[in-house]
């Protein structure tokens, strides 16, 4: 019943929560949060809540990208922050983490070519790792957010003598500041930063990466209903338009 509620309150251009359908919930940053890490952010999308930590290594580059550093983004999906998770690694986790990469590695967000310690040998490791604290929906986009955040607070320590120091001698190069916007459908109905509820009803749901300068950098489709051309470029639309909102939330 409830299910059907949500459903009709959407075909009417309303939601639960009193949110029009293009509105994004009460969004707050936090950086520095955690101080052993060499970045750290807090996002919450009204109660869906991430902590993002940013560690750094030195390891060898991969064969095809030996002047690279490397990206590894990885997501933990605890009971604790929802009855639906299970312990351990869960597909939703993988997805999770390989969607907000994709939106990391695709938009460029990092110069992984200032990271190369010594050709072939020796390069800088960035682990983006994504903790979820508290789901009520729209997980991608909180993620993506608290990725970005936590990069730009990222130190670069020292590495001399094939040793880290206990010092930075900067923070991590960033290029880009791309992010998720993920839009549900219902009907004809397109609607922004779904709630727990509405996620759990959409027809379907899509996640689009959009940089600073409108570039379209990673999309991901969940659910079986369809999308149409129209609803695409729709989509696209109110992706691009959104995402410079979020970005305002960046410092």
């Amino acid at each position: 019943m409830f299910a059907n509620y949500i459903i009709e309150l959407i075909k009417e251009e309303k939601r639960v929560d009193n949110r029009s359908l293009d509105e994004i919930r009460e969004i707050k940053v936090e950086t520095g949060i955690i101080e052993r890490a060499e970045g750290s952010a807090r996002v919450k999308f009204g109660d869906t809540e991430v902590i993002v930590g940013v560690k750094l290594d030195v390891g060898e580059p991969f064969p095809d990208t030996p002047d690279q550093g490397i990206l590894i983004t990885s997501a933990e999906l605890s009971p604790v922050a929802s009855p639906d998770f299970e312990p351990g690694i869960s597909e939703n986790a993988i997805e999770l983490a390989r969607v907000v990469d994709r939106c990391i590695r695709g938009g460029r967000a990092i110069d992984l070519d200032k990271l190369c310690i010594e050709e072939g040998e020796k390069v800088w490791m960035v682990f983006v790792d994504i903790q979820v604290v508290n789901h009520r929906g729209n997980l991608m986009d909180a993620s993506a957010l608290g990725a970005i955040a936590a990069l730009m607070n990222t130190r670069l320590p020292k590495y001399e003598e094939r040793v880290i120091r206990g010092e930075y001698k900067g923070k991590l190069p960033i290029l880009h500041k791309p992010l998720l916007v993920t839009i549900g459908k219902i009907g004809d109905k397109l609607f922004v930063d779904p709630y727990i509820d509405e996620e759990k009803v959409a027809e379907a749901m899509i996640s689009i990466g959009v940089r600073e300068d409108d570039m379209v950098c990673a999309i991901q489709k969940q659910g079986s209903a369809p999308l149409t051309l129209n609803e695409i470029d729709r989509a696209l639309d109110i992706a691009i338009r959104k995402s410079k909102e979020l970005r305002k939330h960046l410092k």
